[in-house]
Formats: structure tokens, C-alpha cells, sequence
């Protein structure tokens, strides 16, 4: 029983391999009335496809749905810092836009290995990748990589620059809280960062993590009232403050002094009084 749950899924990995789907387990999850159109692979600019490896998953071609280097690194991150980053590979995430859900559940997780499993058997790497690019979310409402392309930057996905290429692939990790519109310089640093990797410098890109890709609500941005309409008192200066203490001072000096000599007034009259 538990076994046929964790690999009946519907349709069979198999049939992908001529198939697109008509509408995903996270677009039925997330948009309900989405629309989107596939893109043959040959239509999407290599430099979109390399850029998306590079960010997503460096060791997609030689992997088999699991990266097991990569899993080992996000337990020994969580261990250390107790925050789970991501580790899924881009046929992991594929069999979760496919079948599943974005539920954090461990159960589905192991049901999104599986399925990454066999859809390695079943299909090629550059099958598993055009499904990919197509069903991924890019942005609030917008699937696939070319209506990304065409949503952000006014152009179809084969004509992308490199930059605009880094720009889009620095988008997946979050799509609906840091894009090119919503949080861009956040999505401007990772660009840069798969940039340089694409270029042959060996920097580090920080993988996903899990607490992050929920979805974020964004305050709206307070706005401080005029400068006119505010009642401030204005502090004394230092020279002012100084000034006002030593009069001060000087003013119970005097007082002081006045006191002391009314009282030897007051004394001397005293005796005047009292000699005979």
C-alpha cells in the first residue's frame, strides 16, 4: 500500500516524453484559472538554459534526479544553523510542479525523490529540462520561461541577453517575492552571482532556502509626514546649555550672598539694640 502511494502517480512519468500538460498540481495550487503556452526547447536561448543550471542546479547533467553532495551540504547547514536551505534538483522541483504540492510535509518530500526518480528513467535531460522551463513560476501568474521573458523584458525567450538570461534564472528561487519588479535588488545580487559563475569566476551561490520561498507579505511603504506639520521641540545647543547652567549658578551665588548679608544686618542691629 505504502509503496503504490509513493509511486502512483498519474499520468505516468512515461507519458511526458510527448505530452505537456494541460495545467500542473502547483498552477491548479496557486492559480487556479492559470493560462500559459509550451515552448519547444530549441525556441528558448541556450544562455536562459544554462543560466538556470547554473543557479538552480550545477550538477543536473550528471545527476539522476537526487543530488546526494547536495543533501549532505543542506543537512550540515540546517545542523549548524538550524534552517533547512533547499537541496531539491531541477527534476525534483519538476516532479513537485507536476504532481504534488508545496506543502512542507517530510512524507512529500520523499514522494518528490521518487518521482524525480523515474521521470530520470523515463525521460531524457533536455525532455526534463523543456518541462521544466515551461511549467516553472516566474512570477505572480506567470509560468513558463518565455512569458517570463516577454512579461519582464518586452522580448520572446530566444532573444534573451545574458544579463537578462542571469536576471530570470535569479528569479526562480523565489519568483513571487523577489522578480525583476517585486524586490529587483535582491534579485540583482544573485544575478551578478550566476553572472560571474557563467563566466568561469568560482563563486558560491547561496542555494534556496526552505523558510524563504514561502510566501512573503509585503507591507505597504510608509510614507513620514511633512516636515511642516510636526511640532518638534528643538534642543538647547551645547553652548546654550552651558550658558543657562552657569547662569543659573551665578543667580544662587548671588541669592546666597544677599541672604548672608541680611543676617549680619540683622545681627548687628541686635547688639545696637541690647548695649546699655
Amino acid at each position: 500500500m505504502a509503496l503504490a502511494w509513493l509511486v502512483g502517480v498519474w499520468p505516468p512519468p512515461l507519458w511526458w516524453r510527448d505530452h505537456w500538460p494541460r495545467v500542473t498540481a502547483i498552477m491548479r495550487e496557486r492559480s487556479p484559472a492559470a493560462a500559459w503556452r509550451p515552448t519547444p526547447l530549441k525556441d528558448i536561448a541556450p544562455v536562459l538554459q544554462r543560466m538556470v543550471i547554473i543557479g538552480e542546479d550545477s550538477r543536473f547533467r550528471t545527476h539522476h534526479g537526487i543530488d546526494v553532495s547536495e543533501i549532505a551540504e543542506a543537512l550540515r547547514s540546517w545542523r549548524q544553523r538550524d534552517r533547512l536551505r533547499g537541496a531539491s534538483t531541477i527534476t525534483q522541483q519538476l516532479a513537485k510542479n507536476l504532481y504534488l504540492s508545496s506543502s512542507r510535509n517530510p512524507l512529500r518530500k520523499v514522494k518528490e525523490a521518487v518521482t524525480a526518480l523515474r521521470l530520470e528513467l523515463a525521460l531524457s535531460k533536455d525532455r526534463i529540462l523543456e518541462l521544466y522551463l515551461n511549467v516553472a513560476e516566474w512570477g505572480p501568474g506567470i509560468w513558463g520561461g518565455d512569458a517570463a521573458s516577454r512579461a519582464y523584458f518586452g522580448v520572446p525567450a530566444s532573444r534573451l541577453s545574458e544579463e537578462e538570461a542571469a536576471e530570470l534564472a535569479a528569479t526562480l528561487p523565489h519568483p513571487r517575492t523577489s522578480n525583476p519588479t517585486l524586490r529587483p535588488e535582491r534579485t540583482l545580487e544573485r544575478r551578478n552571482l550566476i553572472l560571474a559563475r557563467y563566466h568561469g569566476v568560482d563563486v558560491y551561490i547561496p542555494p534556496e532556502e526552505e523558510t524563504d520561498s514561502l510566501l512573503m507579505a509585503v507591507s505597504a511603504p510608509v510614507i513620514p509626514p511633512a516636515l511642516d506639520s510636526l511640532e518638534i521641540a528643538v534642543p538647547l545647543s551645547g553652548d546654550s546649555t552651558q550658558d543657562s547652567l552657569t547662569a543659573r549658578r551665578t543667580d544662587a551665588q548671588t541669592t546666597r550672598r544677599t541672604d548672608a548679608t541680611d543676617a549680619q544686618r540683622r545681627t548687628a542691629d541686635s547688639t545696637r539694640d541690647s548695649t546699655p
